[in-house]
């Protein structure tokens, strides 16, 4: 066997194990996951599982880090030619609430699951939770700047405010997705961010929320 096909194979079963991890965790959480459960679906020794992490956390880290690069590409990829502003901002949370629908993610969104598995869990794991979502803040509140520059927004615009009542929204709707089945869910979803999204609504700054 050459050396390039050695490590192929093993980056490839890499990738078979975490993407079992993610399945099984988008159902079980990501600290339900178990070597041994992994080693049994995937017909492995539970040695050679863990040879390719080191660790039950460096797996937990590595399947976080495939379901967050998994979200760029499902979620904020899917606008990039969409036009800056209100619009692009409502067609990204609308690909966030399909997201939550998608066959492939059974248990919502996967990132919203972990950061409530572990928000209260000091450690790495907690860590980069924190990290993924505050870069999405960040995003999102970039968008919503855009939104302001191109007009579509008032110029006092409270930014932290919005992007709070929009991942709220959003979380909000996960929530009714998978505890509620609440088929209502993704329309309503819909609907609260097209109307925090209007001019008139929009919250202020210096104002303790949206106008009502």
């Amino acid at each position: 066997m050459s050396p390039r096909k050695s490590a192929s194979e093993t980056a490839a079963t890499r990738t078979r194990i975490i993407e079992r991890a993610l399945a099984l965790a988008s159902t079980d959480g990501l600290e339900g996951v178990t070597i041994g459960r992994l080693a049994a679906d995937l017909g492995m020794s539970k040695a050679g599982v863990i040879g390719h992490f080191g660790t039950k956390e460096a797996l937990q880290l590595a399947a976080l880090d495939a379901a967050v690069q998994a979200f760029r590409l499902r979620v904020p990829a899917r606008v990039v030619g969409a036009r800056p502003g209100a619009e692009r901002l409502a067609l990204l949370f609308g690909e966030w609430i399909d997201y939550m629908l998608d066959g492939d993610a059974p248990g919502g969104c996967f990132i919203t699951s972990v950061a409530s598995e572990f928000d209260g869990r000091p450690g790495p794991v907690r860590d980069a939770v924190l990290a993924a979502l505050s870069g999405w803040s960040a995003y999102v509140e970039g968008e919503i700047r855009a939104a302001v520059e191109a007009g579509d927004l008032p110029g006092e615009t409270d930014i932290d405010q919005l992007a709070f009542e929009l991942n709220g929204v959003a979380l909000a709707a996960d929530q009714a997705i998978q505890l509620h089945h609440d088929p209502a869910a993704p329309s309503r979803a819909r609907r609260a961010i097209g109307r925090l999204l209007a001019p008139g609504q929009v919250p202020r700054a210096g104002s303790e929320g949206a106008p009502s």
